[in-house]
């Protein structure tokens, strides 16, 4: 075939990420604590961003999800098929207010007419709605309680000291600061002895000494290499440590497994003493080392809240706390563009301009996408929000993007690391997606974490005299209209971390003797 030069034409579609989508895909799926770091460095870049100011009015922003009458009201008609992504962006200061203003009037028609006009007067009161800043405070003249708190002493930093006072060789004190650099934050040593003698150049003996002293150190058990070293460290602080508890703590698999049977023969005690002896065990510290410079757990902060509603139904609202509070300052905006001399001046303005727009329409569209996917789930698990989680009912992705016109994958990033606050407690919005157990009966599917539940209220409720095996759980499950099956029933005590039958009755046994 000759190789010759043609000119043709021709069409096709393709899906073009621009920058404007992928910050908005990016803040969808962002927790409250991400998000907020997220604005934060934009409002260093961005000179025509700014927080929220002190006074705004406060809306209730809020959707009523009327289950008496087995419907939910719509959130709006912005953002769906992702449509609010995809078009020119008009920075014009007439197409923002016409835009976000309509949408506006769509999510709260109560609030349509003059009032609502006025407060959409420019881009920024559209967020502002959502991102309320209730009582804020003025950042000039606050106090930063950070500054007054002391900082948390770090176990390198307690055994270090301790270090400095029972050693006082030069090279002992080398070898014990490097054994103490090796010590994770539950306080165990993770390298061998031998590879730390062969780094040092030391002899595996005098690291063995140094590692005796370390193991005097307070909390008792640091410096251990293993839990049963651990353990023994600590039963010889209480000077507990006799031959029946050294035979105990050298067999903790046996403990593992609850067979009490071999305890007392490797022991060479009777049952009451075993028992105390257990008990001491369990009065020990397996990670003495948490005690100090331990991470600072961060409390879970929600960010939808479900409360019951009249009619017998719920109120779906988000929590403005998590919300961001920044504002578009269109009068700086008109005053620095007034002295912009030159081309490249007025460029990085305009794109000052549309990125802060699109960041604060991404940021109402997300807070909108979040209330519609929450009150579409409040909808389909009303049963669980009124009964428990025995009610809990199967459901997945494609069902709610069905019933609220949008994507799954728009759904899954707006349920990832989002939390809800119900009367029954705070769940992560992935807690609501449930597989489905079919029915025995042919009936209507089981969820498969109420049928968890039900495993273990019966495990729960067993005697020690009828402890209930797998295989008897699957035929009580089925005489109650669910079919599954053996290795299913498994697989979920196992994730439930509960003893298998055999160990189960070891344990009550024991308690009853």
């Amino acid at each position: 075939m000759a190789l010759t030069q043609r000119l043709e034409f021709r069409q096709s579609q393709a899906l073009v990420m621009t920058p404007q989508l992928m910050q908005a895909i990016k803040l969808l799926q962002l927790s409250s604590l991400d998000l907020a770091a997220y604005v934060e460095d934009e409002l260093e870049k961005n000179p025509l961003l700014e927080r929220s100011s002190e006074g705004a009015p406060e809306p209730d922003v809020q959707q009523e999800a009327g289950f008496a009458e087995g419907s939910s009201e719509g959130v709006g008609d912005g953002g769906e098929n992702g449509e609010w992504m995809g078009g020119d962006l008009e920075v014009s200061r007439g197409a923002i207010e016409d835009n976000l203003g309509t949408r506006l009037d769509n999510v709260f028609p109560d609030e349509a007419g003059p009032t609502a006009s006025a407060r959409t007067d420019d881009a920024v009161a559209a967020y502002s709605e959502w991102a309320s800043v209730g009582g804020g405070r003025g950042e000039d003249g606050d106090y930063n309680l950070e500054a007054f708190v002391s900082a948390e002493r770090t176990l390198a930093e307690h055994l270090s000291e301790q270090l400095a006072l029972a050693i006082a060789d030069p090279v002992r004190r080398i070898i014990g600061q490097h054994l103490i650099d090796l010590v994770d934050e539950a306080g165990y040593i993770t390298l061998d002895l031998p590879a730390v003698a062969e780094k040092l150049g030391a002899p595996a003996a005098e690291i063995e000494a140094v590692l005796g002293i370390l193991h005097q150190f307070d909390p008792a058990g640091v410096c251990a290499r293993n839990l049963t070293e651990c353990l023994t460290i600590q039963l010889k602080d209480r000077d507990r440590f006799d031959p029946a508890m050294a035979a105990l703590v050298a067999h903790l698999d046996l403990l593992a497994k609850r067979d009490l049977a071999g305890l007392r023969k490797v022991c060479g005690v009777a049952d009451d003493d075993l028992l105390d002896m257990i008990a001491e065990i369990k009065r020990l510290n397996p990670k003495p080392g948490l005690a100090f410079g331990s991470a600072v757990v961060q409390p879970i902060v929600p960010d939808v809240f479900v409360r019951p509603g009249p009619n017998g139904g719920f109120a779906v609202e988000l929590n403005s706390d998590t919300l961001p509070k920044i504002l578009l300052n269109q009068s700086y905006h008109a005053q620095v563009s007034k002295s912009a001399a030159n081309p490249a001046e007025k460029s990085y303005l305009a794109d000052r301009l549309q990125s802060a727009t699109w960041l604060i329409r991404a940021l109402d569209q997300r807070a909108r996408t979040i209330l519609k996917v929450a009150s579409e789930i409040v909808r389909q698990q009303d049963a669980f929000f009124v009964h428990g989680v025995q009610h809990l009912r199967p459901l997945n992705l494609k069902t709610i993007a069905d019933a609220i016109s949008m994507h799954e994958s728009t759904v899954s990033r707006v349920t990832a690391n989002k939390y809800m606050a119900t009367s029954r407690g705070i769940f992560e919005l992935k807690y609501f997606f449930t597989s489905a157990i079919a029915s025995a009966d042919g009936g209507e599917a089981h969820s498969a974490e109420a049928v968890r539940h039900r495993i273990r209220q019966m495990i729960d409720a067993e005697t020690p005299n009828a402890v209930l095996s797998d295989d008897t759980i699957v035929e009580q499950l089925r005489g109650a209209g669910i079919d599954i099956a053996r290795r299913t029933v498994a697989k979920y005590r196992e994730a439930m971390r509960i003893a298998s039958s055999v160990q189960r009755r070891r344990e009550k046994s024991s308690v009853m003797g």
